[in-house]
């Protein structure tokens, strides 16, 4: 009987932990799947934009507060914050290049014309037109690598969506290699966003324990 009784409490004690385990992993790879889910998005065109910094909006708010207000984890809850933001940046613009020059349909094509607008804000937006080999004609700009680095009249490659989802990706050579940096970066932010909040989760405060310090000093600071 007495076994028996050591084995249930040892059950009983397990399934708390189990619970936050199961709870943990869930936050630690909703958020930074979301913020990138959503960075990828914003590369999409027909106001895609919007829903896309949206979810990673969405994902950087959600984070620091399951880590900061429900965990009371405040120092993981700030890293988790700009980690997010910083992930929705960088997937975007890896996972775009990624999926077209590795997926992508190459096509030849001919800048007819590259220059830059500037916004009465002063923003600076680059823009190359081009015509491909079959005389379909696009305009693109930074989110597809046109930066300023095309000059009129010259021979470009096109990757294109074979969805025909997203606008053609330009370049150069019709080289299909990926900047291995930012997919390391955004690698590394996923997994620093995920491993902050496993931290986070698996040494959580409740209210009831975080106020236990706060008693013990005003006990310690009263009379004798």
């Amino acid at each position: 009987m007495q076994a028996f009784g050591i084995s249930g409490r040892a059950g009983e004690a397990a399934a708390p932990r189990s619970r936050r385990t199961a709870n943990t992993l869930f936050w630690a790879a909703l958020t930074p799947t979301a913020a990138t889910v959503g960075g990828f998005l914003s590369q999409y065109p027909y106001g895609m934009l919007w829903v896309g910094v949206l979810i990673v909006l969405a994902a950087a708010a959600t984070g620091p507060i399951v880590a900061g207000s429900v965990w009371n984890r405040a120092g993981a809850a700030t890293l988790v914050g700009f980690s997010l933001l910083a992930l929705g940046l960088f997937a975007g613009s890896n996972l775009n290049e990624t999926y077209m020059k590795q997926l992508g349909e190459r096509t030849g094509a001919v800048v007819v014309e590259a220059g830059e607008r500037v916004s009465a804000k002063g923003d600076v937006r680059h823009f190359c037109r081009v015509v491909n080999d079959s005389g379909s004609r696009a305009e693109l700009g930074d989110i597809q690598n046109c930066h300023g680095q095309f000059t009129t009249g010259q021979r470009v490659v096109l990757f294109e969506d074979r969805l025909g989802g997203l606008d053609p990706w330009i370049e150069a050579t019709d080289d299909r290699g990926v900047d291995p940096l930012g997919l390391g970066i955004t690698a590394g932010l996923y997994a620093l966003t995920a491993a902050a909040l496993v931290y986070a989760g698996q040494r959580r405060r409740t209210d009831r324990e975080s106020a236990r310090p706060r008693r013990a000093r005003a006990g310690r600071a009263g009379p004798p």
